[in-house]
């Protein structure tokens, strides 16, 4: 890549395998949910080691519906993070539940176990955590409390195929459930895209026959059973559902990606060595924590800048200079719909004193999205290219 291209921030990994996949289902006739989501389902369930896996269209319909399905519903409380892309927070919403914010550990990123205690009531259903940018949060903690108070756990994954953490004495893949469900996105930014997407990964049958129905409006036949059939088969619709279904070009692109992630997350460890190693010149850049217990898939890359540093000017100096950044990950309470929707720190809504848009008791993760940077980090970024984002990063800096 030439030294004066434009870095963006993330780009997939796509080639002519995908070409050629979404060129078979083309041809095939079958276009919608059918057999190659079901392939694409049993691929997913054996990576990750999980028992069942569900396509859907996305992560936060995935998201809905593990919700729906753990029995989340009108006036339930569910403990989150608010420093999450908002459709974390919007999921809950959906359910007619009420999003509880923890705050979050500085170095991680990811729920605070500290915080538990002092979020539960009488009204808490489930604990739905984030392994925010692929870095897995501590489930070794927030499990064994979650049982304890007799509650549901959902991981948000939307981030973190190929992430690992370690468990029970041996390391394995986020998507094996360490709570009841967990769930994943296929946007492009992900490691793994199929243009949008979600899958729902979990070892307790109710819950995957609950969102397979659900995702297919509810009808009672699934459609590759009643074309294979040698008879007329009428189906129907005994419950409310929704359409949440992905199709067979999505899957067939999700094959070809999930062939590809060991690799992926290979190169990206790599490439995040290689940041971490150049970004000991750049003074006061904060780097992320990855825990013991933890190997993240990388995602995203998100350091801290200095305190005097301004975020907005040191991301408008690197955009000027063709380096595409984003700003740390946004708070669902700092944004104009939860300035309505109800949502909670644990004092009960507005019973923290603050203004709109800002709480003391999220005070790490305010500070991460205003000190957040979020460097380019794809499949090809060359060592030649970091060492200019690093480069650029330092000056800008210095300019502070």
């Amino acid at each position: 890549m030439a030294t004066n291209a434009f870095l963006p921030v993330a780009r997939p990994w796509i080639d002519e395998r995908e070409v050629q996949a979404v060129r078979r289902v083309l041809e095939s006739g079958w276009l919608t949910q059918g057999p190659m989501v079901e392939a694409f389902e049993r691929e997913f369930a054996q990576f990750v080691q999980t028992p069942y896996a569900c396509a859907v269209s996305s992560c936060t319909t995935a998201l809905h519906l593990a919700l729906r399905a753990v029995g989340v519903g009108p006036g339930d409380e569910v403990i989150t993070v608010s420093h999450s892309f908002i459709a974390t927070a919007n999921s809950i919403r959906y359910c007619g539940a009420v999003p509880v914010f923890a705050d979050i550990e500085p170095g991680t990123f990811n729920l605070d176990p500290t915080c538990l205690d002092s979020l539960i009531s009488q009204r808490t259903k489930a604990v739905l955590c984030v392994h925010q940018m692929g870095m897995p949060c501590d489930m070794a903690r927030i499990v064994p409390w979650a049982r304890a108070h007799g509650l549901a756990i959902i991981e948000d994954a939307a981030c973190a195929i190929g992430s690992e953490i370690f468990w029970d004495g041996r390391w394995e893949k986020i998507g094996k459930p360490h709570g009841d469900a967990a769930c994943f996105s296929f946007h492009p930014r992900k490691l793994l895209t199929t243009g949008d997407g979600g899958m729902i990964t979990t070892a307790r049958k109710d819950i995957e026959e609950k969102c397979r129905l659900w995702r297919h409006h509810g009808m009672s036949v699934p459609d590759a059973v009643r074309h294979a059939s040698p008879h007329v088969v009428f189906e129907s619709y005994e419950t409310l559902g929704f359409n949440y279904r992905m199709t067979d070009i999505q899957a067939a692109v999700g094959r070809e990606q999930l062939r590809k992630i060991p690799q992926i997350v290979s190169r990206r460890r790599l490439q995040v060595q290689r940041y971490r190693e150049m970004l000991n010149s750049v003074v006061n850049i904060v780097f992320p924590e990855e825990p013991p217990w933890a190997r993240s898939n990388w995602q995203s890359l998100c350091v801290r800048l200095p305190v005097l540093c301004d975020q907005a000017k040191v991301m408008q100096f690197l955009l000027e200079k063709g380096i595409a950044t984003r700003r740390g990950i946004m708070c669902a309470h700092r944004e104009p719909a939860y300035f309505q929707e109800p949502w909670s720190c644990g004092l009960g809504p507005g019973a923290c004193g603050c203004p709109p848009g800002t709480c003391k008791r999220l005070k790490h993760s305010e500070e991460a999205q205003d000190r957040g940077l979020i460097l380019p980090l794809f499949h090809d970024l060359t060592e030649e290219d970091q060492r200019r984002v690093v480069e650029t990063l330092q000056e800008a800096c210095a300019r502070c």
